[in-house]
C-alpha cells in the first residue's frame, strides 16, 4: 500500500477528525525543548498545527518526497538509512510511516542508532481491526490495497519497542469521535478494538553492564590469631 492512503483518508468526514485528534496528541506528547534536536520521520503538510516553528528551529522533517510544512526544515532521505549522526536526535517523530515502509525494521534500528539515550519516539499507526480504515477506498475501487496493506498491531508494536530497551510512557486510542491517553501500555477494552488509530510514546533507557570480577578468599586474621593462640598453648605445656 501507498503513502497516497493516508493522504485520501484525511480528506473524508472521518479522515479529518482523525487528523485534528492526532495533532492535539502529537501537540501533547512533544515534551522537549525547543533547543533539542527534533525528527520527524514522513511529511505531512499540516505539521503547523502541533509544532510552532518559530520556537523549534532545530525540528527537521525528513520525506523522500521533500513533503512536510513549507516553514520546516526539510531533507529528502530514505528512512531506512539516516544521514544523521548517531546519538544526535532528541526526539523522533513516526507519523503513519511503518505501515507503508517495506524496510520497516531497518528504519525501526535506524531510529536507535540516531536517538540519544533519554531520547524520546512518538508512534503513530492505524488500528488493523478497524472496519472503517479496511473499506475507506471502497468507493474509489481500490480494495486490494486496503487489504494488503501492512497494518501493525499494538502488540507487535510494544514487542519491537521492547526489544530495543524502550520504556513505553503513553499510549493513546483513537476513536471515531474521540482519543484517550492512558499511562504505559495498551488497556484492553471493547471501544480501543473498533479506533482508527492507535499512538505510542517511548523512551529509549540505555543500561550499563557492571562487570563482576572473581573474589579471592583470604584468611581473616581472627583464624590466624586462633591457631598462634594454639601454638602459645602447647609451648606452655612443654615448659611446664
Amino acid at each position: 500500500m501507498k503513502r497516497q492512503f493516508l493522504f485520501a483518508l484525511y480528506q473524508t468526514p472521518r479522515g479529518k477528525l482523525l487528523q485534528t485528534m492526532e495533532a492535539n496528541y502529537l501537540k501533547r506528547s512533544i515534551t522537549v525543548s525547543c533547543k533539542q534536536q527534533q525528527l520527524q520521520i514522513g511529511g505531512l503538510g499540516w505539521e503547523s498545527e502541533f509544532v510552532d516553528f518559530s520556537l523549534y528551529r532545530n525540528y527537521l522533517i525528513l520525506d523522500g518526497k521533500a513533503m512536510g510544512d513549507a516553514s520546516a526544515l526539510k531533507v529528502t532521505a530514505k528512512a531506512f538509512n539516516l544521514p544523521i549522526q548517531t546519538e544526535s536526535v532528541d526526539l523522533v517523530i513516526l507519523p503513519h510511516i511503518l505501515e507503508f515502509d517495506a524496510r520497516r525494521f531497518q528504519t525501526l534500528r535506524e531510529i536507535n542508532r540516531v536517538l540519544k539515550p533519554g531520547g524520546e519516539l512518538i508512534m503513530l499507526n492505524f488500528n488493523p481491526f478497524s472496519l472503517s480504515v479496511r473499506f475507506q477506498f471502497l468507493w474509489d475501487r481500490k480494495l486490494a490495497d486496503s487489504w494488503r496493506a501492512h497494518f501493525i498491531t499494538k502488540a507487535r508494536v510494544l514487542d519491537w519497542l521492547k526489544l530495543m530497551n524502550f520504556e513505553v510512557l503513553t499510549t493513546a486510542e483513537f476513536g471515531l469521535d474521540s482519543y484517550t491517553i492512558a499511562h504505559g501500555k495498551f488497556e484492553l477494552c471493547f471501544g480501543s478494538l473498533f479506533g482508527m488509530a492507535y499512538g505510542v510514546k517511548a523512551v529509549k533507557r540505555q543500561y550499563t553492564l557492571i562487570p563482576l570480577a572473581a573474589v579471592q578468599r583470604r584468611k581473616t586474621k581472627l583464624a590466624a590469631a586462633g591457631l598462634s593462640f594454639e601454638a602459645r598453648l602447647h609451648k606452655t605445656d612443654d615448659h611446664g
